[in-house]
């Protein structure tokens, strides 16, 4: 492992080259500058990676048609670009991203990656985000490494020895914190309805943003609770203080809290760093609905852009406009389907901030389905839960209307009559 500058470490990058980003809080901002700089004498390059926290140089105006960002998954700080047509989106579960990296696939150039300083055996570890991040570091023909004290080192499949690093920066600046705001009353009260349905002893998946955050903090009665996540923040280790998260009844790593990249504040990077409790290991083995399964009552709680009448289940765009990606929220409702006594959960307000109403009679023209009409099982929002197994399109309509928000009921019920042409179609 050879130490450098980030500009001098980035020369390696060139024209027509693919180059992936470590993923979320764990993109390295150093590199990432130094990418930005380098890009303006080259042509052709691609950056892949799913979201990442901080600015994205690489999409700047100036640096169009030299530059093009691919996105597993997109963040807000290339959602314009996406948008504006001058970079693109691969819809893919977040399960398949690793292997798409290994058997190339994606044949990756470059991994631009982030790691805590070496122990004494010459292993240093990508910390904060494993996900897709492991493989690409392994297939990728050239390994570019930040070197930064703030990264925590976690257990799991993050380990990488500096004999696998071809460059390396050492570089230290304090990791992207996310905090969440406080929920909402509509957010607590959606945490009331999603808690309700959570057993003693269940795995849970969930995301992060005000709707987690309120759904456990609706659980600190509950016991022996699991996480078995994509991703984990805050919320989570409150509730391992309290003893209400054990991981006593889960089928894999029992008694740990597994996920595969998580995002918050200083607490929860302080909380996984050097943690035997915590195990941060791969997409491919956290999201494989097959391991999923094993575990008892799995809760997977994830959330939506929009729903339509029969339980079409939107969650990565607004219309035809790209605002997230699949990500894992499939791998998560088929595993926890599966589960013995599982709940696949999609939580959402009733409503947008501008007061439009998110349980729609028809998804937005050119709206991507995520999960399908008959994957889906339950429905919360803030008015209650709709629990649509086993129902027909009359039903599920039903369930759906009565849990819309007041003010657009009336007008579901008019659609729904139309649609499904009965005098009562109740």
């Amino acid at each position: 492992m050879q130490i450098t500058t980030a500009d001098e470490a980035i020369q390696v990058v060139q024209s027509g080259h693919r180059v992936f980003v470590h993923t979320a809080s764990a993109a390295p901002q150093a590199l990432v500058q130094a990418l930005g700089r380098r890009a303006r004498d080259l042509h052709d390059l691609e950056v892949v990676h799913l979201h990442t926290e901080g600015s994205a140089p690489y999409t700047a105006p100036g640096l169009r048609g030299r530059v093009y960002s691919n996105s597993f998954f997109v963040g807000a700080n290339v959602r314009p670009a996406v948008n504006d047509g001058y970079a693109d989106y691969i819809p893919i579960f977040l399960s398949e991203v690793p292997g798409l990296l290994r058997n190339r696939v994606l044949p990756l150039d470059v991994a631009m990656i982030q790691v805590s300083p070496p122990d004494r055996h010459g292993f240093c570890s990508l910390g904060v985000s494993i996900d897709a991040s492991r493989a690409a570091t392994d297939s990728a023909k050239f390994v570019i490494a930040q070197i930064n004290r703030h990264m925590p080192r976690t257990h799991g499949h993050g380990l990488v020895h500096i004999s696998k690093i071809d460059l390396a920066v050492e570089h230290d600046e304090p990791l992207h914190a996310h905090v969440t705001a406080e929920p909402t009353a509509v957010e607590r009260s959606i945490g009331r309805h999603v808690a309700e349905l959570v057993e003693d002893g269940a795995t849970l998946q969930l995301g992060i943003g005000a709707i987690p955050d309120a759904v456990l903090a609706a659980l600190k009665d509950h016991k022996d609770l699991g996480i078995h996540s994509e991703m984990f923040s805050d919320g989570v280790v409150e509730l391992v203080e309290k003893g209400v998260i054990t991981g006593a009844c889960k089928a894999r790593q029992v008694g740990k809290v597994v996920g595969s990249f998580c995002i918050g504040s200083q607490r929860v990077y302080d909380f996984i760093n050097d943690n035997p409790s915590v195990e941060m290991l791969e997409a491919s083995y956290v999201n494989d609905t097959a391991v999923i399964r094993r575990h008892p009552k799995v809760t997977a709680i994830n959330s939506a852009i929009e729903v339509d009448l029969t339980g079409q289940v939107c969650a990565d765009s607004i219309g035809t406009r790209i605002y997230s990606g699949v990500g894992g929220q499939m791998d998560f409702i088929r595993g926890a389907a599966l589960s013995p006594g599982g709940k696949p959960i999609i939580a959402l307000p009733s409503t947008t901030r501008k007061g439009e109403t998110r349980i729609s009679a028809v998804l937005k023209l050119g709206a991507g389905v995520v999960t399908t009409r008959a994957h889906v099982h339950y429905i919360a929002t803030e008015y209650g839960v709709a629990d649509l197994y086993g129902k027909n399109l009359r039903q599920r309509a039903r369930a759906l209307i009565d849990i819309a928000h007041p003010d657009h009921r009336e007008t579901l019920e008019r659609e729904a009559h139309k649609r499904f042409s009965t005098l009562d179609w109740r």
